[in-house]
């Protein structure tokens, strides 16, 4: 690991005798720097030995870090909640993903917090979406890992979620959302659809407040399916403000994180707790986010809803 990075592997499948920058360029081409890299000392192999520019492969392993192509600098920053030998807890931007993937490395909630913290073996205990804000967890100790993963894997945790959607006429509350949910196919796949079948999604929604043509909702899931929260409440007619992927795909473009005057999703993880695998104490995590949609005039109409999205 450098500066909170972890490296990537790639076995090494030329002949032997073939120059490493040569099967480098070839295995990963998208990356056009390898003489440079090579040069600077950043891919070592198997034992963690440099390997020089004029390299020959012999097999094995090799490890270099990845660089992304134009990561944009995010101007949010990422609070640290709790913190103690087992767990730390974070409170998560808007437009930050949790882990490194495609674009994004060093602007990552996991990247970041390992550089804030200088801790290395940090590790997510959950997921969130790139645009929910809010309680996020992760792991210290390699060893507890598996624990906490099962206190999730059989549902031990209680979680809490808040968002704003268009008030709807009529509606009334609490609703217990059953759907099952899959991915569509084509080039909505990034969409998850309700079909017929036995629920595998199952959530709690509570009404917390209207305000104006908006509605505050506490969400309760029991169950932890890809975008559960998001497809549930547009299947419900309800969704959420701020939602470029529900119920419209649209292009995702720069992340949201309300730095620059856009709405980002108005979806926040509030709450999580649960009895500690490890310790057996009572643990409960809260974020100090608020919804920005409950606060800054928009809660003029659905019209204004859109004219962010138009923009």
């Amino acid at each position: 690991m450098r500066d909170g990075v972890c490296a990537s592997r790639v076995a090494v499948s030329a002949p032997r005798g073939t120059r490493v920058v040569e099967f480098l360029a070839e295995r990963l081409p998208r990356v056009v720097d390898w003489p440079q890299r090579l040069a600077r000392g950043e891919v070592v192999d198997g034992q963690g030995r440099v390997v020089s520019a004029d390299a020959r492969c012999a097999g094995g392993i090799l490890w270099y870090w990845r660089e992304p192509l134009g990561e944009p600098s995010l101007p949010v920053d990422i609070e640290v909640l709790d913190q103690d030998e087992h767990l730390v807890a974070v409170d998560k931007p808007h437009g930050m993903a949790v882990t490194p993937g495609g674009r994004w490395l060093h602007e990552t909630v996991l990247v970041r917090a390992r550089r804030q913290l200088r801790i290395a073996t940090l590790s997510p205990m959950h997921r969130l979406d790139l645009e929910t804000a809010g309680v996020m967890l992760f792991t210290v100790r390699p060893e507890d890992r598996h624990a906490y993963h099962q206190l999730l894997r059989e549902r031990r945790a209680h979680k809490v979620y808040e968002a704003v959607v268009p008030w709807a006429e009529g509606r009334a509350f609490p609703i217990e959302a059953r759907h099952r949910l899959r991915e569509r196919e084509g080039d909505d796949f990034m969409q998850m659809e309700v079909v017929d079948g036995e629920p595998d999604a199952i959530t709690r929604i509570e009404l917390i407040e209207r305000r104006g043509a908006w509605a505050h909702l506490r969400l309760l899931p029991l169950t932890g399916r890809k975008h559960q929260l998001r497809a549930q409440l547009d299947a419900l007619g309800l969704p959420i403000v701020g939602d470029r992927i529900y119920p419209e795909l649209l292009p995702m473009g720069e992340p949201v994180t309300g730095a620059d005057g856009r709405m980002p999703l108005q979806l926040l993880a509030r709450e999580i707790a649960f009895d500690d695998p490890i310790t057996g104490a009572p643990r409960r995590f809260t974020s100090r986010r608020t919804l920005r949609a409950l606060g800054d005039g928009l809660a003029e109409g659905h019209e204004a809803h859109k004219a962010h999205f138009a923009t």
